[in-house]
């Protein structure tokens, strides 16, 4: 049987998950955006009742919780959003190795007015633990118009 290594990218569904989605699947199936029906209806419910649990969760508010179809928009969704909320553009700094998704969104803020600078990270022929950002190097990237950033801020890395 082969091990499989890439659950970041596709993980098995939890069973508990599966049952309690299954009559979502087959059912129960109505588009949550359409309520002028009962079956849209019943949907749109049961994604508020689960974005309100997801609040409970997290300790957020209802409209802090946005439901995405993957990775890939969510990532979208979160840096957009991040650079849509100042008046003017701003510093994004980001692993040169993150998901081509992350890379992809700084190309395109990049080419909207904000600087993206993509942190060169310690490769196994250089001193320190392969895969970090050096320190120093993230320090002098970091400026007062960074408004998002990867890694942690200056003073509050471990």
């Amino acid at each position: 049987m082969p091990i499989y290594l890439d659950n970041h990218a596709t993980t098995r569904l939890d069973p508990r998950v599966l049952e309690a989605m299954l009559p979502w699947f087959t059912e129960r199936y109505g588009n949550a955006g359409s309520a002028t029906h009962a079956m849209g209806r019943e949907s749109r419910d049961a994604v508020e009742e689960s974005r309100a649990r997801m609040a409970k969760a997290v300790g957020a508010d209802l409209r802090e919780i946005v439901f995405t179809s993957g990775a890939t928009e969510a990532i979208n969704l979160a840096l957009q959003g991040a650079a849509a909320r100042r008046d003017r553009p701003g510093s994004i700094l980001a692993p040169a190795t993150e998901h081509p998704a992350v890379l992809d969104t700084l190309d395109h803020l990049g080419r909207r007015g904000h600087r993206c600078t993509r942190l060169p990270v310690i490769g196994q022929s250089s001193p320190g633990v392969a895969g970090r950002i050096d320190p120093t190097v993230f320090d002098l990237a970091w400026d007062d118009d960074t408004f998002l950033a990867a890694p942690p801020p200056p003073g509050e890395r471990d």
